[in-house]
């Protein structure tokens, strides 16, 4: 059935977990970003780079991370590929978590912290 794809359609999923969303175009990041500014859900960014040691380490972190708060959204955003975006949240040190909700950045953390970040979504993250 021809029908159109949606901007969803083409986000994909890293292949390490199903749950975190990667980005092909900046476009499609700001479709996303702008289809969940309203949401009280958590957004959790990881700005990294495939040559950065410490964003290596964190990866499995993350998306277990990811599989553990299925009530939070987990992105990685390559600031080598999408370096408007990483300038946009200011990131000048990999690897950088932004916690998003409404739209806006709430909380950030810069570098390879695993317990810090956990506290970080643990307070942010919606009440059951």
């Amino acid at each position: 059935m021809g029908g159109r794809l949606s901007s969803l359609d083409r986000v994909s999923k890293s292949p390490q977990s199903s749950r975190v969303l990667t980005f092909s175009t900046a476009a499609e990041w700001k479709t996303h970003f702008d289809s969940n500014k309203e949401s009280d859900q958590l957004m959790v960014i990881d700005f990294f780079a495939t040559w950065c040691g410490p964003c290596n380490y964190m990866l499995p972190i993350f998306n277990d991370f990811a599989e553990r708060y299925k009530d939070v959204q987990f992105i990685r955003i390559d600031v080598d590929l999408f370096k408007e975006v990483a300038q946009e949240y200011q990131v000048e040190a990999m690897p950088t978590f932004v916690l998003i909700k409404k739209g806006k950045p709430i909380d950030r953390l810069v570098g390879a912290r695993k317990d810090q970040l956990q506290k970080l979504i643990e307070k942010h993250k919606p009440r059951s």
